[in-house]
């Protein structure tokens, strides 16, 4: 059997870095982790105005359960006029993620 050996040399811009695809995943968490979107942020996130992200999310009862401070979630819900929303952005992203389907079949 025959084998061919050369050597390679692939330019990089000046603008861009080679990372494991490992460690893009811990830093795009990493990003993520301590930080509180506010109502705003959320929109932007999503692409949804408030008023769809209160109807088809923050009040369905079956993820209110889940998201509101009061049972343990990650959502804080406003009590009174004047109070804002606050949402942890890592738990919130993950669980847009992971109810994606849910939110978006009713």
């Amino acid at each position: 059997m025959q084998s061919l050996s050369i050597d390679l040399s692939i330019p990089i811009p000046s603008d861009l870095i080679v990372i494991q695809k490992v460690k893009l995943e811990h830093l795009k968490k990493q990003e993520l982790s301590g930080t509180y979107w506010s109502m705003q942020q959320l929109e932007k996130r999503i692409n949804r105005k408030n008023e769809w992200i209160k109807e088809n999310i923050l009040y369905r009862q079956k993820f209110r359960s889940i998201l509101d401070v009061k049972h343990g979630g990650f959502v804080y819900y406003p009590e009174r006029r004047g109070q804002s929303w606050s949402f942890q952005a890592k738990k919130m992203a993950e669980f847009l993620d992971n109810n994606f389907t849910e939110i978006h079949s009713e």
